[in-house]
C-alpha cells in the first residue's frame, strides 16, 4: 500500500461514525484550522533551525492537516483528497506554460503575476484586493495589500512619500484620543510596511530577524545579570543591553 492511500485509510477509520475516534469524530473545517495554521508556522520554524528530522515530521503534520480537511469535505459530497490533488496539479501546469505547455521564455515575477491575475479573473476577482486571505499574519497582509494597490499604479515614486507618511501616523498618534488610539497605531504601522517595502524589503522577514536579535540579546543580559535581571533598576538593565550590543558588534567585526 501506497503510503499516502495508507494516511488516507487512517484518516477514514479515524472519522468512522460507529467506530472511530471521539475527538476526530467532533471536529469540523473551523475548529481544525487553527491546528493547519500552526503545522505550518512549525514546518517554517524546522526549516529555520536547519532540523531537517524534525523538518520530515512537521511535513507530515502539515500532510494530515490536508488529508483531514479533505477526508471532512467528502463526507458533506464537496470534494475528495484527489480532487485537491488534481486542482493543484492543474494549476501547477497552468502557471508553468514554459514547462508543461509550448510558449518557451523563463518565468519571472511579471509573467507570474500575469498568470494569478488571469486565475483571479476567472474566480471573477473585481477588485485588485480581491483574494488576499484575511487569515493572513496581520505584517504579511499589510505587504500583500500594498503590492497589489501597487499593482495597480498607487504607490509612491520614491521613498521619501513613505517616509513622511509614517511621520504624519506617528504625529497623529501621540496626538489621538484614548478611543482613537489603537486605530492610529494601525495607521502607524501600515506605515512602516510601506517605509520597509520602499526599501525592497521583505517586512515580515525583517521583523522576524529583529525579534530574534531581540531575544538573543535579552537572553544574554539574564545570563550576564546571573538570574537577577529582574531586580535591577532600569539604568543596570540599560548598561547590561550596551555591554551585550557591543559585544555582539564586535563579534560581527571579527
Amino acid at each position: 500500500m501506497h503510503q499516502i492511500d495508507r494516511l488516507l485509510s487512517i484518516m477514514a477509520r479515524l472519522r468512522d461514525k460507529e467506530h472511530g475516534c471521539e475527538w476526530d469524530l467532533a471536529q469540523d473545517f473551523k475548529s481544525i484550522a487553527p491546528y493547519t495554521i500552526e503545522e505550518a508556522y512549525e514546518v517554517a520554524d524546522a526549516i529555520d533551525r536547519d532540523d531537517t528530522d524534525e523538518l520530515r515530521q512537521e511535513l507530515g503534520d502539515l500532510l494530515l492537516q490536508v488529508v483531514f480537511h479533505a477526508r471532512m469535505a467528502e463526507e458533506d459530497g464537496l470534494f475528495a483528497f484527489d480532487d485537491v490533488a488534481r486542482a493543484i496539479s492543474d494549476k501547477m501546469e497552468a502557471r508553468h506554460p514554459h514547462i508543461f505547455g509550448d510558449e518557451g521564455g523563463t518565468m519571472g515575477e511579471r509573467r507570474w503575476e500575469a498568470l494569478k491575475e488571469i486565475e483571479r479573473a476567472e474566480k471573477g476577482a473585481t477588485s485588485a484586493m480581491d483574494g488576499v486571505a484575511t487569515a493572513l499574519p496581520a505584517l504579511l497582509r499589510a505587504e500583500k495589500l500594498q503590492k497589489r494597490a501597487a499593482r495597480t499604479g498607487f504607490d509612491w515614486p520614491d521613498r521619501e512619500g513613505p517616509v513622511d507618511k509614517l511621520r504624519e501616523e506617528l504625529g497623529e498618534l501621540a496626538d489621538a484620543s484614548a478611543d482613537q488610539q489603537s486605530e492610529e497605531a494601525g495607521d502607524l504601522l501600515f506605515a512602516a510596511v510601506n517605509v520597509v517595502r520602499a526599501y525592497g524589503i521583505a517586512p515580515e522577514q525583517a521583523l522576524k530577524d529583529a525579534n530574534a536579535k531581540f531575544e538573543r540579546r535579552f537572553r544574554a543580559m539574564e545570563s550576564l545579570s546571573g538570574g537577577k535581571f529582574n531586580t535591577l533598576d532600569i539604568d543596570a538593565q540599560e548598561a547590561l543591553w550596551q555591554v551585550v550590543k557591543s559585544a555582539e558588534q564586535d563579534g560581527n567585526r571579527d
